[in-house]
């Protein structure tokens, strides 16, 4: 018989424990607050090489004895800090870039004053990232160096490739918007001439403010922006690896700049409206900007969840360039995950680094890495040989390997007396594209989703923190 207080009792634990969890909770907010008060940024030790108006060239020391001939000029977008790039030791592409032996330099644009309303995008492209290209080059005595441009940075880096080809060697372009014909981005609707003249936001302010254009990206998802995100503050307050992230990431968000008014009505009108650069119609002042003029190794890095600059906005562009050399990497994160999210850095960026590496060396140094590379060649085209002759008849060595795993039995598989295992998608709500993100932030199985931290598989994954919850508990019970 079932004891009819049970419900009652129940319930009143609930409370109590929801009660006692909150408390404690209340009582973390203290240190939390003074967490988010002293958290530091850009910590990644630089120096400032070049000045130019409110521009800043920084140049950032070396973490390895010996460097890549070729150095990297990051070029970030008008829009926000660079920081976002250095935000924190472990997820920072300027320190990733320097641990695998790159020389260093990005643009601080600082934020423009109202004397600086008339700035065009030719200002931007032909005068200040000309100058600072031109710096690097004499500091590093190479003719030509790498270009990584991000957001609009790669747009602007994009335009400058087209118009001085002979001092880029190698153009990256991260979340770049270069395409917008029905790219099928927010954005790109939200800009169409039919709903936006930028000429009335700048006959009104002048400069476009930092405040307009975050209430801007932030209505673009206003229930994590505005609701989500702080449940999830709520539910970490006690980790302070949680909070040291979040507050770093604020500090980013509320530090946005202006952008020069003459500047934005270009890019919304000229990329975005009228989508001249992709069309090759874009001038900068009297001068064509010819993207089949792009003959360098381009590297196009897209986010496959990128809801503001999509991959349909970027990757189309490498079918107008000038070159042949081309790869696209496309990763499962969103516009900001790519510079910092802990999976991009693990995965991502180690190949990002081995395109620029490959191709960041001249003279000697290039010719004795084409030697080595073709005798590792030759060595495992003779390994490959071996185990072809030791094969069987009609099946390779790499083939025979499998064949002999499955035959013993060691394949890795999970089996329980012959029945067919569960999987990821065998929890409701994970169909094939989540059951991807989930592999990509290291949980292949239901044992390992079962003992997942919600907040961090949440923040890897950039999926609701309440949905992954729903999913470790019905992988808990699967897993039973």
């Amino acid at each position: 018989m079932q004891n009819p207080y049970a419900g009652f009792l129940d319930a009143q634990r609930s409370a109590w424990e929801q009660a006692t969890d909150a408390a404690k909770k209340l009582g973390a907010a203290p240190d939390a607050n003074e967490t988010i008060t002293s958290v530091d940024v850009g910590e990644t030790p630089s120096e400032v090489v070049y000045e130019e108006n409110k521009l800043r060239l920084l140049h950032y020391e070396s973490q390895t004895e010996e460097q890549h001939d070729v150095p990297i000029l990051i070029v970030y977008a008008l829009i926000n800090r660079p920081y976002i790039l250095d935000l924190q030791p472990d997820r920072s592409v300027v320190r990733t870039l320097l641990e695998n032996g790159f020389d260093v330099y990005m643009i601080d644009w600082g934020e423009p004053s109202l004397l600086d309303r008339s700035l065009t995008l030719e200002d931007y492209v032909v005068r200040y990232v000309d100058n600072c290209v031109d710096e690097v080059r004499e500091r590093s005595g190479q003719d030509s160096i790498n270009l990584l441009g991000y957001c609009m940075g790669g747009t602007m880096s994009s335009m400058y490739t087209a118009l001085y080809p002979e001092k880029v060697r190698n153009l990256g372009l991260m979340a770049a918007g270069l395409c917008f014909a029905e790219s099928g981005g927010i954005l790109e609707l939200w800009g169409d001439e039919d709903y936006f003249d930028p000429d009335a936001i700048t006959d009104t302010f002048g400069n476009v403010p930092a405040e307009f254009l975050d209430t801007g990206f932030a209505l673009m998802d206003p229930v994590e922006n505005y609701v989500t995100k702080y449940v999830r503050f709520y539910e970490n307050m006690e980790d302070e690896d949680f909070v040291e992230n979040f507050a770093r990431m604020e500090e980013w968000l509320g530090d946005g700049i202006d952008v020069a008014g003459d500047a934005f009505e270009e890019f919304i009108e000229d990329i975005y409206q009228e989508n001249k650069l992709y069309e090759n119609e874009l001038y900068l002042g009297d001068r064509h900007v010819d993207v089949t003029d792009i003959d360098v190794p381009v590297l196009q890095i897209v986010a496959e969840y990128d809801h503001l600059i999509p991959p349909t906005a970027s990757k189309p562009f490498n079918d107008v360039v000038g070159t042949d050399d081309v790869t696209t990497m496309e990763f499962p994160t969103g516009h900001i995950g790519m510079s910092v999210s802990s999976r991009s850095h693990a995965k991502l960026w180690p190949d990002v680094c081995e395109w620029f590496e490959e191709r960041s060396q001249v003279g000697e140094d290039a010719e004795a890495d084409e030697d080595g590379a073709s005798a590792e060649d030759r060595e495992t085209d003779e390994d490959d040989a071996t185990r072809d002759e030791a094969a069987p008849d009609g099946v390779s060595g790499d083939e025979s390997g499998e064949a002999s795993d499955e035959e013993s039995g060691s394949a890795d598989v999970d089996v329980d007396d012959g029945a067919e295992a569960a999987t990821l998608q065998d929890v409701d709500g994970i169909g094939p594209a989540y059951e991807d993100r989930l592999e990509d932030a290291g949980v292949t199985t239901l044992a390992e989703l079962a003992d997942a931290d919600a907040a961090a598989l949440a923040a890897d994954t950039e999926v609701a923190p309440n949905r992954i919850l729903s999913w470790i508990e019905q992988a808990e019970q699967l897993h039973e």
